[in-house]
C-alpha cells in the first residue's frame, strides 16, 4: 500500500535577468548558497522564455541592458499573467532617487543598488519571499474556507448517496484544480439516478461519482472499486499520496498523481476521495488541505444521508399509504373537476367577497372567453365586465340573504347576432352547515328548448289556422262570389243607362267598383288560407331543385319587369342532390321568400337564389336580398299568420306561414338572419334522396 502523504519543504527558484555574465555569476554563487535556486537570464527575450517554461518565486532585474531595458522589461512582466503577482527587485549601479523612483513607477517591489553589501541584498529576497508565502498562505486559507463554506451548502440538502458523492466530486474537482476527482461511498441503497451506482461484483453496492478533464459527471466506469473496497477494508486513518500507476484508483492513465482522503465517521471509513493530477507539483499544501477538509465534511454528510436512509425505509409504509390516499384524493378531484367540466352548463362559484373561486370549462369557452387560470382569485364584477354590475350585485346579494335558489332567464346576442337564450340559476352554498359562504352560478343554454316551444307554439297556431281556415273558407268564398256578381250585375246595368243619367250615378259606380274589388281582396286571403290549409301529403316525388330554382327565376324576372331595379342572380351547384317533394309547392316557397325580398328592396338592389349540398343535413337554398332587412322583434313573429309589416292592402300575412307549412311538410327547417340596413337571408334545409343525383336545366 502507498505511505501516506507527507508536506515537503522546497527552496526558492529566483529568476536574475542582468547582460553582465560576471553579475549573473555572483548573483548565483550567492543565492545558491542560500539554498536557492538560480535561473539566469541575459536579456528580455531570454528572461520572459524563462518565465514560461518555469515559473520562479522571485524576479531580480538589472535595469542597464541593452536592447529592452530593465524597467521597460518590469513593464513587460507585469502584464503577464504568470509575473503579475511575483516579487520583482530592480538592482541597478545608480543609487539615485530618480532611478528608484522610475523602477517603482514601472512596477517593481523593492529597489536596491549594485554597490549594496550582499548580506542587504539576501536579507531583502527573504523579506520578499515570506512576504510572497504569507500572501499565498492568505490567499490558500480564503480560497479553502470559501470552498468548505460551498461545500458544506451543498452537502446540507444532500439527503442521498449519490447526491453526497455527486456535490463532492463536483466541488472538490472545481476548487484543487485537478484533472480527475471521485467521491466513492458504500451504501446498501442506490437511491434515485442508479446510473451512477454500481456493485464491485462481489455483493458490495456503491455510490460513486467521477468528474472528468471536460469537467463533466461521470458514473463508476472511471473506478476500480475493487481497489478502493479492498483499502477501505484496511481501515485507513490518513490520506494517501499514490504515485505508482500500477496502484492508482482511477483508470485514467494520463495523470501521474492521486491524493487519496477516506471519508471517516465513527472510527469507520465509508468511502473515498480521490483527486488527480498531471504533475506532482499541482498537489501542494493548500490542495492537501482542501481535500481532507472536503473528505471531512462528505464524511459527515455520508453518516446524515444514512441516518435519513434508516428513516425512509422505516416510514416506507407509512409514506405508500399517504401516497396511495393522496393519489387517490387527487384523482377524486380530478374526476369531480372532468365532471363539473363535463356538463353543457356554464358553472363558477363566489365566496362572501364576491372572488371567484370555482370557473369551469364552459365559462372559459362562454361568449366572454375568459381562461380559467385568469378568472380565479378575481372579483366577479371585475371579470363580467359585460352585464351591469347593479344587476349582479343584487342577484348574489338576495342569494346570500335568502339562502333560496334564484332562477333567472336571460337573452343575449353574441357578435354572430344569433340570440341566445339562458337559464341562470343562483345556489346558495353552506360550506360550514349554518350559513351561505357561497354562491353557485348556473347557466343553462336554453336556446334550443326555447326555440322548440316556440315552433310547438307556432306550429300549434298554424294547426288552428288551418283548421279554421279549412272550415270557414268556403262558406266565405259562396258570399264573396254572390256579393262579387250582384256588384258586376249592378255595374252593368248602370252601363246601359238604367239608372239614367242622376248625378248620382257616378257615385254608385264608383262605391260598385269599391264593393268588389274589396270582394276580389277578401277572394285572395281565402285562397292563401286554403293554400295554407292544403295537405300535400302523398304528392311527392323525386324533385331537381335546380329546375325549381331556374324556373321560379324566369318567373320572377318576367313579372318584375318595369319595376324597380332588382337584380337577380341564381348559385347552383352542379352536384346538387334531389330531394323528395311537391315542386309546384317547393317552387311557391321560393317565389313567396324571394318576392319578400324584392319587395323590401324599394331603392332596388340584389336578389340571391343559392342552393348547395350541406352533407348530413341535406340540400340548402338561400334566399337573400340586400333590402331594409328586418327588426330584431319582428323575427320570430314572421312565420305568425297574418303578420305583416308591409302596408295595408299590400299583403295578407300568410306567405311565409304557408312557405313555413310547404318547408316543414317536406321534412325540412326554415331559419333566417337579417339585420336592420343589411339584408335578410332566409335559409331553407330539406332532406336530400341518398344515392341519386339532379341535373340543372
Amino acid at each position: 500500500m502507498p505511505a501516506p502523504a507527507s508536506p515537503k519543504n522546497r527552496s526558492a527558484t529566483l529568476l536574475v535577468v542582468d547582460d553582465d555574465e560576471r553579475a549573473r555569476e555572483i548573483m548565483r554563487a550567492t543565492f545558491e548558497g542560500e539554498g536557492h535556486r538560480v535561473v539566469a537570464a541575459e536579456d528580455a527575450p531570454s528572461a520572459l522564455r524563462a518565465l514560461h517554461k518555469e515559473p520562479p518565486d522571485l524576479i531580480l532585474l538589472d535595469v542597464e541592458m541593452p536592447g529592452v531595458d530593465g524597467l521597460a522589461l518590469c513593464r513587460l512582466l507585469r502584464a503577464q499573467g504568470a509575473a503579475k503577482r511575483l516579487p520583482i527587485i530592480v538592482v541597478s549601479a545608480r543609487d539615485d532617487e530618480g532611478r528608484k523612483v522610475e523602477a517603482f513607477a514601472a512596477g517593481a517591489d523593492d529597489f536596491v543598488a549594485k554597490s549594496a553589501p550582499r548580506g542587504e541584498l539576501v536579507s531583502r529576497v527573504s523579506a520578499h519571499l515570506e512576504a510572497a508565502r504569507r500572501e499565498r498562505e492568505l490567499v490558500g486559507s480564503n480560497r479553502e474556507l470559501g470552498f468548505l463554506a460551498d461545500l458544506g451548502r451543498g452537502l446540507l440538502v444532500a439527503l442521498e448517496p449519490l447526491q453526497v458523492v455527486r456535490r463532492t466530486a463536483g466541488a472538490t474537482y472545481e476548487a484543487a484544480n485537478a484533472v480527475l476527482c471521485a467521491a466513492v461511498l458504500e451504501t446498501g441503497a442506490t437511491g434515485e439516478g442508479d446510473a451512477v451506482a454500481r456493485s464491485d461484483g462481489r455483493g458490495g453496492r456503491f455510490a460513486a461519482c467521477v468528474f472528468d478533464r471536460e469537467g463533466s459527471a461521470e458514473g463508476a466506469r472511471l473506478v476500480r472499486l475493487e481497489r478502493v473496497r479492498a483499502w477501505l477494508a484496511s481501515s485507513p486513518l490518513a490520506p494517501t499520496l499514490v504515485e505508482n500507476e500500477k496502484e492508482f484508483f482511477l483508470k485514467d492513465e494520463a495523470h501521474r498523481v492521486e491524493y487519496v482522503a477516506p471519508l471517516r465517521f465513527g472510527g469507520r471509513a465509508a468511502g473515498a476521495l480521490v483527486v488527480a493530477f498531471d504533475a506532482r507539483e499541482s498537489c501542494g499544501e493548500t490542495e492537501s488541505r482542501l481535500i481532507d477538509a472536503a473528505a471531512q465534511q462528505a464524511a459527515l454528510a455520508a453518516h446524515v444521508s444514512s441516518l435519513y436512509e434508516a428513516a425512509r425505509a422505516s416510514s416506507e409504509s407509512l409514506a405508500r399509504e399517504v401516497e396511495r390516499r393522496t393519489a387517490e384524493a387527487v384523482a377524486q378531484k380530478k374526476f369531480t373537476e372532468a365532471i363539473i367540466d363535463s356538463l353543457p352548463l356554464s358553472l363558477y362559484a363566489v365566496d362572501s367577497d364576491r372572488r371567484i373561486v370555482a370557473w369551469n370549462r364552459n365559462r372559459e369557452l362562454g361568449g366572454q372567453g375568459v381562461p380559467r387560470g385568469e378568472a380565479l382569485g378575481k372579483n366577479i364584477f371585475d371579470v363580467l365586465t359585460r352585464q351591469p354590475r347593479e344587476v349582479l350585485e343584487r342577484e348574489f346579494a338576495r342569494a346570500f340573504a335568502t339562502g333560496e335558489i334564484d332562477r333567472i332567464e336571460q337573452e343575449s346576442a353574441p357578435a354572430d347576432g344569433a340570440t341566445r337564450h339562458w337559464l341562470v340559476s343562483k345556489i346558495p352554498m353552506r360550506a360550514d352547515g349554518r350559513e351561505v359562504t357561497h354562491v353557485i352560478t348556473v347557466g343553462e343554454d336554453i336556446t334550443a328548448r326555447v326555440e322548440a316551444n316556440r315552433a310547438v307554439a307556432r306550429t300549434e297556431k298554424l294547426a288552428a289556422v288551418g283548421r279554421l281556415a279549412a272550415g270557414v273558407v268556403h262558406e266565405i268564398n259562396n258570399p264573396l262570389a254572390t256579393i262579387a256578381a250582384c256588384a258586376e250585375a249592378l255595374e252593368t246595368r248602370v252601363k246601359e243607362g238604367v239608372f239614367g243619367e242622376s248625378k248620382d250615378v257616378e257615385d254608385l259606380r264608383e262605391y260598385l267598383a269599391l264593393i268588389r274589388g274589396e270582394a276580389f281582396r277578401c277572394k285572395s286571403i281565402t285562397n292563401g288560407l286554403l293554400d295554407f290549409s292544403r295537405n300535400r301529403a302523398g304528392q311527392f316525388a323525386p324533385v331537381s331543385l335546380a329546375q325549381v330554382i331556374n324556373s321560379a327565376a324566369r318567373l320572377l324576372r318576367h313579372q318584375r319587369r318595369g319595376a324597380a331595379h332588382v337584380e337577380i342572380t341564381t348559385e347552383v351547384a352542379d352536384d346538387l342532390a334531389p330531394v323528395s317533394g311537391d315542386a309546384g309547392a317547393l317552387q311557391q316557397a321560393v317565389i313567396i321568400l324571394a318576392e319578400n325580398g324584392i319587395d323590401a328592396m324599394h331603392e332596388g338592389g340584389t336578389l340571391r337564389i343559392a342552393a348547395r349540398n350541406e352533407g348530413a343535413l341535406g340540400v340548402c337554398v338561400e334566399v337573400s336580398d340586400t333590402g331594409v332587412g328586418i327588426a330584431p322583434e319582428h323575427v320570430a313573429k314572421i312565420f305568425d299568420p297574418f303578420f305583416t309589416t308591409k302596408e295595408i292592402g299590400r299583403g295578407t300575412g300568410l306567405g311565409l306561414a304557408v312557405c313555413y307549412g310547404i318547408v316543414k311538410e317536406h321534412g325540412g327547417h326554415v331559419a333566417v338572419d337579417s339585420a336592420v340596413g343589411r339584408g335578410t337571408t332566409f335559409t331553407l334545409t330539406l332532406p336530400a334522396l341518398v344515392g341519386e343525383t339532379s341535373e340543372g336545366d
